[in-house]
């Protein structure tokens, strides 16, 4: 017997509602039916896609737009427009729509035509960089809710540094019952509302409806109840009514904190037989049912086709900005030189022309005293250099400052008491840090970075893939990178992380080896305008290995020889971040040996991968014997040892085979047999 969730047929009659509408609210009816046989067109053309969410939030995205939103559709990138995302980015034919209908260049009809197809503008979920007006990446649910708050965190700072001239913007969210579901809005509305982020609203599209069938199902919590306890001022509206939507959000203007707009509506509304129910949600209508919908709205037109009076309005909603936008860049303009390049510098994500310099001079200081430092702490000082150059970063921790070195003096703490503070404690909350530095780098003119230990990158993992997915520019700062981390033991220390970070496309890793090259890492990373960074580092003490910097930042390169053998080069032992030094130990006594062995750092695999094919094979040159080491899983060391001109006969790996344990850190490192001495064992069995 077959156990499938049947969804049950709609008790719910729409026919009043869209009399009422029809009658009372002729223009706004017709505006938002063109959304809604938008979305039913397109999912039937694809057939795939979720076309009740659209119909279902039509009517409030028609006021929003029409009414509430500050944007112009003829300059989409206008820097202080107010930020739409719609966080239930299944309903993505609703934003295309809104873009295409409103006056988009990016969004004209043939893309709508082309929903869910190869190389379309109109991807199945939202994809950021796709077309103008899609603000972020959304699909994973909830996601796109933690991204507003970073929005409206980089609005707020922007604001208090800038003045209300230049920044005084709005961020509205539509978000569904899942995206409440999700873990992560918990964190991102429990930060929101400490924060008091009085420019965030969220609309829900309270339906009732998940895929399985109705939210009671499996959640019954109290989401009004649950956004008031975190802070946030709670509204209600009839989702269906433009002059009750239009109050509702006219109050959330007006709010002194983060707003939820309790929008209930019916999925799929005005669809016969599928509306209110979960056959609407994840599936086309099928012919007859949208023949009945088109009916049932009065809708005479065919597929894909808009009335030119509904065109017109809808061209004057876009256009309803312009006027703000113009005096906006009148503002801009009239600033000193100055200060007006230096507004926009931050815009675009550029370092200042001072911060390469002072990180070179940083460099060569540190190499000189060749302290013995946790490449925690080194970052920690190179910090202190970045943020004195850079008024744009802003800092952050989850609950763990003390540990990641993430504060320096002089930041100030960003909260409601003092929006120019420029450091962020997000508490215990790694999924939203991740999303939330998202939403930030998103907004532009500020650039973020975070920390917590790496191994709770599995926490952060979700929006960490989208910001690679997206090409977000953020830093994460994972310390306590190994086993190095001592007796916190195995729950804390990080075996298999660093293969699943470089397993991800478009993500730089960076593990330093020392204070020299955790510099260059964060020179790398500030350079980075399409891509996020990881910065692995260590608890413990490490010896400056880099005695004499020069000009050339070497770990731009991935990989680069940092001790060369004496005599014929017989064995390449290649090391990241902690184990540098380690595999500087065993050649020392290789070479004791007669055996003349090269050392190379890598601290980033993939910036090692870009190279061309000349530096590879400088740097890795066939041969020789090859010994890896790293306190970690060897996953994906195959490409290094056995490619690249090696061979699986004459490569080896010294490293993490299983999880650790609680103990010292030197310990431990004997004990899993991560050791000078067995690095060079290695290279003595394989020269036979």
């Amino acid at each position: 017997m077959s156990t499938a969730t049947v969804a049950a047929p709609s008790a719910v009659d729409t026919s009043a509602a869209i009399a009422r509408l029809r009658q009372h609210h002729p223009r706004h009816w017709r505006m938002a039916a063109a959304l809604r046989v938008l979305a039913m067109d397109a999912v039937q053309a694809a057939n795939s896609g979720h076309p009740g969410m659209p119909m279902g939030m039509a009517d409030v995205a028609t006021v929003l737009f029409a009414r509430h939103l500050r944007f112009d559709a003829a300059a989409p990138g206008w820097a202080d427009r107010d930020r739409f995302i719609l966080s239930a980015g299944h309903g993505s034919m609703l934003l295309y729509g809104l873009l295409h209908l409103t006056g988009h260049a990016d969004m004209p009809l043939e893309e709508l035509r082309r929903f869910r197809q190869l190389g379309s503008r109109t991807p199945g979920h939202p994809e950021y960089g796709h077309a103008a007006g899609v603000e972020t990446t959304t699909g994973p649910l909830g996601q796109g809710l933690a991204n507003a708050v970073g929005f409206a965190i980089a609005e707020e700072s922007l604001r208090a540094r800038f003045g209300p001239g230049l920044v005084d913007h709005r961020t509205w969210v539509i978000a569904g019952d899942g995206c409440l579901m999700e873990g992560i809005s918990h964190e991102a509305i429990g930060l929101a509302g400490m924060q008091r982020l009085a420019r965030l609203v969220v609309l829900w599209d309270n339906n009732d409806i998940s895929i399985d069938g109705r939210v009671g199902l499996a959640d019954r919590t109290d989401q009004r109840a649950r956004f008031a306890a975190a802070g946030w001022q709670v509204l209600a509206c009839d989702g269906h009514d433009p002059d009750d939507i239009d109050r509702a959000l006219t109050a959330a203007g007006t709010a002194e904190r983060p707003v939820l707009v309790d929008c209930r509506t019916v999925i799929g509304f005005g669809a016969p037989k599928k509306q209110d129910t979960a056959a609407a949600h994840g599936s086309p209508l099928g012919a007859a049912e949208i023949a009945a919908t088109r009916a049932a709205y009065g809708w005479e037109h065919l597929p894909f086709e808009i009335p030119t009076e509904v065109r017109a309005d809808w061209a004057a909603a876009g256009a309803r900005g312009q006027a703000a936008r113009r005096s906006w860049e009148g503002r801009l303009d009239a600033l000193s030189d100055r200060r007006r390049a230096e507004f926009l510098r931050q815009l675009s994500g550029r370092p200042p022309a001072r911060l390469a310099p002072a990180l070179r001079g940083f460099c060569r200081a540190v190499a000189a005293k060749a302290p013995s430092l946790a490449t925690r702490k080194s970052s920690e000082m190179v910090l202190e250099v970045v943020n004195r150059l850079c008024p744009e970063t802003i800092g952050g921790s989850a609950d763990l400052t003390g540990s990641n070195n993430t504060l320096t003096p002089g930041l100030g703490i960003f909260d409601p008491a003092n929006r120019k503070g420029r450091y962020i404690h997000y508490g215990v909350r790694e999924h939203a840090m991740a999303a939330v530095m998202n939403g930030l780098a998103l907004h532009g003119g500020v650039r973020p970075y975070g920390g917590t230990f790496l191994c709770f990158a599995d926490y952060a993992r979700g929006a960490i893939r989208l910001a690679a997915l997206m090409g977000v520019p953020a830093v994460h700062v994972l310390t306590h990178d190994s086993i190095g981390l001592g007796e916190d033991g195995p729950t804390h220390q990080p075996v298999e992380h660093l293969a699943m970070l470089r397993a991800t496309p478009n993500l730089v890793v960076l593990r330093p080896a020392d204070s020299v090259e955790t510099a260059e890492a964060w020179a790398i990373a500030l350079a980075q305008t399409s891509r996020p960074t990881v910065i692995a580092l260590t608890r413990q003490n490490l010896p400056t290995l880099r005695a004499a910097p020069g000009s050339r930042n070497l770990a731009a390169r991935g990989a680069y020889v940092l001790a060369e053998a004496g005599g014929r080069r017989q064995a390449i032992l290649i090391a990241t971040g902690s184990e540098v030094a380690l595999a500087m130990a065993a050649r020392e006594a290789l070479q004791a040996e007669g055996i003349g062995t090269r050392v190379v750092s890598m601290p980033s695999w993939e910036l090692f991968a870009e190279q061309p094919e000349a530096w590879r094979r400088k740097v890795l040159p066939p041969g020789p014997v090859r010994v890896a080491v790293e306190a970690g899983v060897g996953m994906g060391w195959e490409r290094w040892l056995c490619g690249e001109g090696g061979r699986s006969a004459r490569a080896a790996f010294v490293g993490m085979t299983g999880f650790g344990a609680s103990a010292p850190a030197e310990a431990l490192y004997a004990h899993f047999g991560i050791t000078p001495a067995a690095v060079a064992a290695a290279a003595r069995r394989l020269l036979g």
